[in-house]
């Protein structure tokens, strides 16, 4: 394992309280909903206590470690646009700003560009799991040779959530060398977040991603759970009536629906559909990377007009049950 000192720098206990500070903000006394066009992080916490949830599970947060982080939002600095990035802190701030968004529950999304990276990405998210209670136990895998032995050792662990990129990865999802992979992660029911779209961030990699990787996965492994990052994007039509078609396939709102958008154009066509698939849609962020406020996409999901109810379901209580957590007291 990674030590805590590399995961968490600074006090362990200290940080735990300031985390507990925070998640104690989120439960307030009764405040007028926030103004949905214009909410930003602070309005948050009242603006859940008045919905009537105790927090958010989010199921698109990355935690990667810190190098790897920095090459990361370095690569962002690079394109053209420049992609800003929010919240551009160290690890232990940044699990601070989620509690005090009134994050309950939230993955450590990390991911492979090469081999040799698995144990060494996986020590880190497992790690931070065991250290800060918010985390849900988070891996990724990659086709190289062991990866069965490494997602059977996260597994072992504890590991809850699994991440795969299908874009940055640069691979075939149906690779042979993930085959007893995804028959594991089929067989213990585990929610893969899966990134399957060609988004415009200059990774590149377009002939790995789309629907129909996904579509030839499913046919050798039909009881995979799959959650759809970004709702898809860029085929957000696609992957939604995949979702139709498929009831192990769950969609996540990550940088979906805000305004302005920053995937391309909000699917605002496909908002009757998304509606009905409320049981499998689930609340995600792509925290810290995202160049808005947080607030941005709890608002742009409550400005679809669904109802208290579906938002109750998306924010909170779909991510208790893909991630088989309890209910916060």
């Amino acid at each position: 394992m990674v030590p805590l000192a590399l995961l968490m720098p600074g006090s362990v206990q200290a940080s735990a309280w300031r985390i507990f500070a925070c998640w104690a903000a989120c439960v307030p006394a009764a405040v007028p909903r926030a103004n949905l066009l214009a909410m930003t992080d602070d309005e948050i916490p009242g603006f859940l206590a008045a919905l009537g949830v105790p927090g958010i599970v989010d199921a698109h947060v990355h935690f990667l470690p810190d190098g790897l982080q920095n090459a990361v939002w370095r690569w962002f600095d690079r394109l053209t646009p420049p992609w800003p990035v929010t919240y551009r802190d160290p690890a232990e701030d940044r699990l601070a700003v989620l509690a005090r968004l009134c994050v309950r529950h939230h993955t450590a999304l990390a991911y492979a560009h090469r081999p040799g990276m698995l144990s060494f990405l996986n020590d880190h998210t497992l790690g931070l799991a065991t250290a800060v209670p918010a985390v849900i136990p988070t891996f990724t895998v990659y086709p190289e040779p062991g990866v069965t032995e490494e997602t059977q050792r996260c597994l072992d662990s504890g590991g809850r959530a699994v991440k795969v990129h299908l874009q940055v990865g640069g691979f075939d999802a149906t690779d042979p060398l993930l085959s007893a992979t995804w028959a594991l992660l089929q067989d213990a029911g585990t929610p893969v977040i899966l990134h399957a779209g060609a988004v415009a961030d200059g990774s590149g990699n377009e002939e790995w991603c789309g629907p129909e990787p996904v579509r030839r996965l499913l046919g050798r492994f039909p009881g995979l759970r799959l959650v759809i990052a970004h709702l898809g994007a860029p085929d957000h039509d696609e992957f939604v009536t995949l979702a139709e078609r498929h009831d192990g396939i769950w969609l996540d709102t990550a940088m979906v629906f805000t305004d302005p958008p920053y995937l391309g154009p909000s699917p605002l066509h496909l908002a009757q559909r998304v509606k009905a698939l409320g049981d499998r849609i689930v609340f995600g962020s792509d925290f810290p990377t995202i160049p808005h406020q947080f607030a941005a996409q709890v608002s742009g999901l409550a400005s679809l007009g669904f109802g208290d109810e579906w938002l109750r379901k998306v924010l909170w209580g779909n991510g208790l049950r893909l991630f088989g957590l309890e209910p916060a007291v």
